[in-house]
């Protein structure tokens, strides 16, 4: 994508930087609120992943959150005056009520799931709590690394409500553990970063915020340095296959590699393999 063309990453709540070698950091930026999540933080959220979608620079994402915490989860001095709050008008039947009610919600999920659709990788880090909608977002990323003062609470049964942005949809194709996602999710009890490390949730803990953002910049460079083609096709054939029967996920996958396999970086990484030198590939 030509420099003048290139999307601004200009958000009220997230930094958003982007590297030469193409890793684009995201940091939530709501530390006075604990990063909870306000329609603002959530739209923006979406439309910065929507964007890097399209964006050939950006290689590969770091997600990660300003002050003492991942998030809070919900913004619930917000969310009781919108429509969870809001008493209902007695004039307005149940079934139209419940009709924009479903819009907002599945507004909300398309936001949150922009990080799974937006075919770079992902990787989040967190540290402190990651309550919430914070489980959501983890959720929908490729890769998450903590640090050691990291824990998780799917929250939701706390506050009356099933999780509905990704929690019980994702969380069990992240862990392969049925039973102890149904703990986690009845219970809303915390989880330290050693057992979310033990059951696969994430697949490292660092001891601190800082080693743990540098280790997930160290992994983001190293995909940053492939062929983008074969990154997001990587990205893009796990996705489906993990949603499809294995038959399937083979079928698309000979049907995709048919216009991914005359890409120019194949040639040009097989012979910088036979060379012992590093490829160096144009962006997307």
């Amino acid at each position: 994508m030509a420099a003048d063309t290139a999307p601004s990453y200009d958000f009220g709540l997230l930094c958003v930087g982007l590297s030469a070698d193409g890793v684009a950091h995201v940091e939530i930026n709501r530390p006075e609120a604990l990063n909870a999540f306000s329609s603002q933080v959530w739209q923006e959220l979406g439309a910065c992943f929507g964007r890097f979608k399209s964006d050939g620079r950006v290689r590969c994402v770091v997600l990660s959150a300003a002050g003492r915490m991942f998030t809070a989860g919900l913004d619930l001095k917000e969310a009781a005056t919108g429509p969870l709050g809001a008493a209902p008008d007695p004039a307005v039947d149940v079934a139209r009520r419940g009709y924009y009610h479903r819009l907002a919600i599945l507004e909300f999920q398309d936001a949150i799931s922009a990080i799974e659709t937006c075919d770079k990788p992902v990787i989040a880090v967190v540290h402190g709590a990651c309550l919430g909608i914070g489980i959501d977002v983890i959720s929908a990323c490729d890769i998450r690394v903590a640090a050691e003062d990291a824990f998780f609470v799917v929250k939701e049964v706390d506050i009356g409500m099933a999780a509905d942005i990704g929690t019980l949809q994702r969380l069990p194709k992240v862990v392969g553990n049925d039973s102890w996602v149904r703990d986690v999710c009845y219970t809303a009890r915390r989880v330290p970063a050693k057992e979310a490390l033990l059951v696969g949730l994430v697949s490292r803990v660092l001891p601190d915020k800082a080693e743990a953002l540098a280790a997930a910049q160290a992994t983001a460079a190293s995909i940053a340095a492939k062929s983008p083609v074969a990154v997001v096709s990587t990205k893009h054939l796990l996705n489906y296959s993990r949603d499809h029967s294995v038959r399937e996920g083979l079928e698309y996958t000979a049907l995709w590699n048919t216009l991914a396999h005359n890409s120019h970086d194949m040639a040009a990484a097989v012979m910088a393999s036979l060379q012992k030198k590093r490829a160096h590939f144009p962006n997307l």
